[in-house]
């Protein structure tokens, strides 16, 4: 579906962001999504649709929108990754905090999410707002093998960015619509992560369940009475 409608006049970050992608194309989103994972406060939720606006007036394609975006979150997510690894956390911390719209708590947050849930606070953390850029700090904090970072991370903002672009894409004029719907793919994302969580904790509780049968079971043969 081709979108016919004028691009988004006026300033504000919408218009600066269609500038951009006007002058520069697919790369100028990439850019700005770079920035967006660094600098929190840029939301991807206006970006990405935006993108994909531009892509149903001809001025890209969807599947490089998609590429590119996708390349500019892995950049982005990749230098927090190094901030985290190469920072003392405590400046980490106070350097966040002075970032407008980003408060400790947020920086907490995502901590706790790595701490508890590891590789997939990487991929699914990807596609929760607040969670998604400042993830990758406690990443490089705690020393998660940079392939396996990447990887999530790419396949995570894949999976986030197509949504949003093809979304903007195919609702054109209207394409500012797809924000007010990521509070439903937030949901989602956390009611998978939940189903996650307790499908491996279930699977501990059984491997749990069969080493203690198997340490016991000497223990029967012994005492069970010949006949």
């Amino acid at each position: 579906m081709q979108a016919t409608a004028a691009a988004p006049g006026g300033g504000g970050i919408a218009g600066w962001a269609s500038d951009l992608m006007a002058t520069l194309g697919a790369p100028g989103a990439g850019i700005i999504v770079a920035l967006e994972n660094v600098f929190p406060p840029i939301p991807s939720e206006v970006i990405l649709p935006l993108a994909g606006f531009a892509a149903g007036r001809g001025e890209f394609s969807v599947l490089s929108a998609i590429a590119w975006t996708t390349g500019g979150s892995v950049v982005g997510a990749v230098a927090l990754y190094l901030v985290g690894m190469l920072a003392p956390e405590h400046r980490v911390r106070q350097a966040l905090s002075k970032i407008p719209m980003v408060h400790l708590e947020d920086v907490q947050r995502a901590e706790g999410w790595f701490d508890r849930h590891g590789r997939w606070a990487v991929f699914l953390g990807r596609m929760v707002p607040g969670i998604r850029s400042l993830v990758s700090l406690p990443a490089g904090a705690r020393r998660m093998p940079w392939w396996e970072f990447g990887l999530l991370t790419a396949l995570g903002s894949l999976i986030w960015n197509s949504v949003f672009v093809y979304g903007g894409y195919a609702l054109g004029s209207r394409w500012y619509l797809v924000e007010r719907y990521s509070g439903v793919f937030q949901v989602v994302v956390l009611v998978l992560l939940a189903a996650l969580v307790a499908f491996m904790l279930f699977k501990r509780y059984r491997r749990h369940r069969r080493k203690v049968k198997a340490m016991n079971a000497p223990t029967e043969l012994i005492e069970r009475p010949d006949r």
